[in-house]
């Protein structure tokens, strides 16, 4: 079954319903109004939800709305939010998830951590470096040209989870990015081979 679809193949949904109804789903839901409902379809570009109480609204969870580390909700996953807009032209009501609207983004109080060393976890080892996780939600990349030669040597020792001590070289807010750069050595501090 795909990850992927869309609420008219859910029996919990009738497309007639909504859009004869949208003035009145509006009115009943106003800006603000808390909501919880049950996701009955999803996209690469949000989840649909049945909005409790309310049959004939359709609302939309939308992508751009979420914190940058969390996941859509799944199909029939219970949420839990807050009516954030209304987009006529489609007739959804825009939701903003409790826990994307409680979450808070770290990434801005890295870029006054610049030059500073700080201990993360391996991530990811990849091709192009080292992912490291150093806080919730933000992670920064190991270069593999800041490895020594032969980076592949100096990069085998390392896995999945293990505690590294690394240098914050720049962060990218725009771009949502940071390039560490590794201690020389590398500082292992707990879990290794």
């Amino acid at each position: 079954m795909s990850e992927y679809s869309w609420p008219w193949e859910n029996e919990k949904y009738s497309a007639s319903g909504t859009a004869s109804a949208w003035t009145a789903s509006v009115l009943a839901l106003p800006l603000g109004t808390l909501i919880t409902g049950e996701v009955i379809g999803r996209q690469p570009f949000g989840s649909f939800i049945a909005i409790d109480g309310h049959p004939d609204a359709l609302g939309l969870a939308r992508v751009n709305l979420k914190p940058r580390c969390l996941k859509l909700p799944t199909l029939g996953q219970r949420v839990v939010g807050e009516v954030f807009y209304h987009e006529e032209h489609v007739r959804q009501v825009g939701i903003m998830l409790s826990e994307w609207g409680q979450h808070k983004d770290l990434l801005p109080s890295f870029a006054e951590r610049v030059g500073q060393v700080v201990i993360g976890h391996v991530a990811k080892i990849a091709p192009i470096g080292v992912f490291v996780d150093l806080a919730d939600c933000v992670a920064g990349l190991v270069p593999l040209a800041e490895f020594p030669e032969p980076a592949t040597e100096a990069v085998k020792d390392l896995h999945e989870g293990q505690e590294v001590s690394v240098q914050i070289v720049s962060v990218d807010l725009e771009r949502q990015r940071i390039l560490l750069s590794y201690e020389s050595p590398l500082q292992l501090i707990r879990g290794a081979r």
